[in-house]
């Protein structure tokens, strides 16, 4: 029981982290993405402010956002492979073609 919910909950995570990480980057419900006052803090301190206008752009805004989709690729085959997740948590021996 404990392998099966693991494996749930990890789904999960990986369902709401993966819908974060695509929509924070250009959704302003989030707040807006390039005046973050900890980025800029951090550029000001380590007097580099290409770092703001690093992740700010728009190819970073996007690299972001396939870590989101990433996300929900791993969640959807961890979802279809679920017996085999909870059979490998258990330690039971799985045969090769499945």
């Amino acid at each position: 029981m404990v392998e099966r919910l693991t494996v749930f909950f990890f789904i999960v995570l990986c369902i709401l982290l993966g819908t974060y990480l695509i929509l924070s980057p250009w959704d302003v419900l989030f707040g807006n993405w390039s005046d973050n006052y900890f980025l800029a803090v951090i550029a000001d301190k380590s007097g580099m402010p290409s770092i703001q206008r690093t992740v700010s752009s728009y190819w970073f805004r996007g690299a972001i956002t396939g870590l989101g989709v990433t996300n929900l690729v791993i969640a959807s085959w961890e979802a279809f492979n679920f017996n085999k997740s909870v059979a490998m948590l258990k330690g039971e021996p799985t045969r090769r073609g499945q």
